[in-house]
């Protein structure tokens, strides 16, 4: 069967997307067909605002439609705690948890040898210049990168160039990692072993 060329085009566009199939795509085309037209309007308004009225903090990276994010400009947060993340997503889920009262560094990515994507290819040679304007109020960077093997080597890579810029600005910040181990409610029986050995090596006092 074949579809008027608005809704086939709408289908196509859906499908184009991460993680849709054909059906779902159809769903979803035949669905925003039957839904009032004021509310497709503000879905496509919505659309287009999305690459016009979003942009990156000046500061952090992170998404937003001021100059600053609104954890930059919060005077109630730890200026002087920097947590770098991968990606903006990974910055929504540290501030869900509600444990952390500092300001990020998104470096949208990761070194990635296999994908020819280097150190200059992520936002951290701009972490870098934002750790020199702060000089020795900075307190502690946390790498907050993700516990797999592009994420293992980004850490690895800037904790060595940020011992580097250390020693060149006589600083002595704190250079972390987020801890690993078992997760709440896992069982050891069923632990994988690379999962254990990290929990056996981050231990706490109890």
């Amino acid at each position: 069967m074949n579809l008027p060329k608005p809704l086939q085009e709408i289908v196509d566009q859906f499908e184009a997307l991460p993680g849709i199939g054909h059906k779902t795509a159809s769903r979803l085309a035949f669905y925003l067909l039957n839904v009032p037209q004021d509310r497709l309007a503000r879905f496509a308004g919505a659309l287009t605002d999305l690459k016009l009225k979003t942009k990156r903090c000046s500061v952090c990276f992170n998404l937003t439609e001021e100059t600053q994010c609104a954890v930059c400009s919060d005077p109630n947060r730890d200026q002087h705690t920097i947590c770098v993340v991968e990606e903006v997503l990974d910055l929504i889920g540290i501030e869900q948890t509600k444990k952390f009262s500092g300001v990020y560094h998104v470096l949208f990515g990761r070194i990635d040898p296999l994908n020819n994507l280097g150190p200059d290819d992520i936002l951290f040679p701009q972490l870098l210049e934002r750790i020199k304007k702060e000089g020795k109020e900075l307190k502690e960077v946390i790498l907050a990168t993700n516990p797999n093997m592009e994420g293992e080597t980004t850490a690895m890579y800037m904790k060595n160039k940020l011992e580097e810029l250390q020693k060149n600005m006589g600083t002595s910040f704190k250079i972390t990692r987020l801890a690993y181990g078992l997760p709440i409610g896992a069982s050891i029986e069923y632990a994988d072993y690379g999962t254990l050995g990290r929990a056996l090596e981050n231990r706490n006092g109890f």
